[in-house]
């Protein structure tokens, strides 16, 4: 999917909206973008963005249970 940078977007900002979380998501939007690094931290408005389908992400790390 590509979507286009709003004012004042940064690459973790169209992350979050997207998949709605930001860990590993914000290397694998930079990985599948030449270049998109070198724009700087807040893209210039309408910047053609390619999101990739991304896995989802399993954890291995049981979850703390607070109140059994």
């Amino acid at each position: 999917m590509i979507v286009l940078a709003q004012q004042g977007d940064t690459v973790d900002a169209l992350c979050w909206r997207h998949y709605g979380r930001t860990d590993g998501t914000v290397e694998a939007v930079l990985e599948a973008n030449a270049g998109l690094a070198d724009l700087g931290v807040i893209l210039p408005i309408d910047t053609p963005v390619f999101l990739p389908e991304l896995a989802s992400v399993n954890t291995s790390t049981p979850l703390l249970q607070l109140f059994d």
